[in-house]
């Protein structure tokens, strides 16, 4: 028998939905020395950063930033803007739609949680969650809501639990159609930066985000960007808060400051990354997230396995989802995948624990990276006993082949 190396070397493949690997010009940046974080050097790296958060969040409007994971900028979503008992109408596309419900609930809010009725008869799988959310659902109901009962309609763009990417502007549609007041506030913790998001053209009031997904960051930095009814409507919300009020950050963040220690060495590595997406122009980092996600669905489609969103026209740029033949424990597949190539995929959650497995393809990668890693996943399949139509590995090799970089994307994300 042979003895499993607990040192392996080469690199570990991190090819989680997140916290994606961080680049090493991220990783060189955030080295620098700590500065005073009321002198004037940090209040040029505050204005620099939050300059280039406005082109991401393609908005003109204030981004606030948080040293926090995300969950935290959920709540500072709900607490700046919401009163105790406000109703919300949230819909529920997988496991941080419900984490997102769950909070709402636990800050005294009275969320109703809509969603895609049915199971899918080939999977076993709620239908909820192989699909988008569905704006024709949430116009339905906000015309229904004919006292305007409903504070805000809060969606997830990208689904991580999925591989689900929303449209964000069919959902600004349905509130506008229904005239409904309703603020709408979006989740794009994994979807910004990878998938194309527009802060303003689509309407949105709260835009929550993260730094540990295609910002290529360690976990550690939550983002809100606002609207100015957003702010207009913090001034009279009256659920508690202090650390997540927008106020006073808004108003420090005029000179480059914030109110509270701010996590000065992931802010060298926020500024760094902003560079490394905005050189080649997001155009060009949406397309090369678009054409990977291509790539490894080129691979599950050759294998003859399920792709866990059943709607091609919101596969995720992000990651893909892989549903696993009945029977088969994707959870022990990805330990076996683990041991054995070091290789990390995402794990199903919530509903979808131990069907599905998740492929990461976002941020610091390229065609090498993703066909190494469809490599690592087609032999752990192999010993897992799976069952596969074909080559993932070939098809993957054969669609980047056909499909090469245009001149002008080839900048590393």
């Amino acid at each position: 028998m042979i003895a499993l190396d607990r040192h392996p070397s080469g690199r570990h493949f991190l090819q989680i939905p997140g916290p994606s690997p961080v680049p090493d010009r991220i990783l060189r940046a955030m080295s620098l020395p700590t500065i005073d974080h009321r002198g004037p050097e940090f209040a040029e790296l505050g204005k620099k950063v939050l300059s280039g958060l406005l082109r991401v969040f393609q908005t003109r409007h204030p981004v606030v930033v948080y040293p926090s994971s995300g969950t935290g900028a959920w709540e500072a979503a709900l607490a700046n803007v919401c009163s105790p008992g406000d109703a919300l109408l949230m819909f529920e596309t997988g496991h941080f739609a419900t984490l997102w419900q769950r909070m709402a609930l636990r800050l005294g809010l009275a969320p109703e949680f809509l969603s895609v009725p049915g199971t899918d008869a080939a999977t076993g799988l709620p239908w909820s969650w192989r699909r988008g959310v569905q704006a024709d659902m949430i116009e339905a109901r906000l015309r229904a809501d004919s006292s305007h009962a409903i504070k805000a309609v809060c969606v997830v763009h990208n689904e991580t639990s999925t591989g689900v990417t929303s449209d964000i502007a069919a959902v600004r549609r349905a509130i506008d159609a229904a005239r409904h007041p309703a603020l709408l506030m979006v989740d794009t913790i994994s979807g910004l930066a990878c998938a194309d998001y527009r802060h303003d053209e689509w309407g949105v009031d709260v835009t929550v985000s993260g730094s540990q997904k295609g910002l290529m960051l360690p976990p550690g930095i939550a983002f809100n960007a606002l609207s100015p009814r957003a702010l207009d409507t913090a001034k009279t919300a009256k659920l508690p808060k202090s650390y997540w009020a927008w106020d006073e950050i808004v108003e420090m963040n005029r000179g480059g400051y914030w109110p509270y220690t701010p996590n000065t060495n992931l802010l060298y590595g926020l500024s760094e990354a902003l560079d490394m997406l905005l050189e080649p122009g997001l155009d060009a980092v949406f397309a090369r997230h678009q054409r990977w996600g291509e790539g490894v669905r080129a691979a599950v489609r050759a294998w003859g396995l399920p792709i866990e969103c059943a709607d091609p026209a919101v596969y995720s740029p992000v990651l893909t989802g892989v549903i696993t033949p009945a029977g088969i424990d994707a959870d022990a597949l990805r330990r076996l995948i683990h041991d054995r190539f070091d290789l990390s995929l995402g794990t199903g959650l919530g509903k979808v624990k131990g069907r599905m497995f998740r492929i990461g393809h976002l941020g610091d990668c390229n065609d090498l990276t993703l066909v190494a890693t469809v490599a690592g996943v087609e032999m752990g399949l192999k010993l897992g006993g799976v069952g596969l139509a074909g080559s993932g590995v070939q098809a993957a090799m054969d669609f980047f082949a056909a499909h090469p970089q245009a001149a002008g994307l080839a900048a590393a994300a």
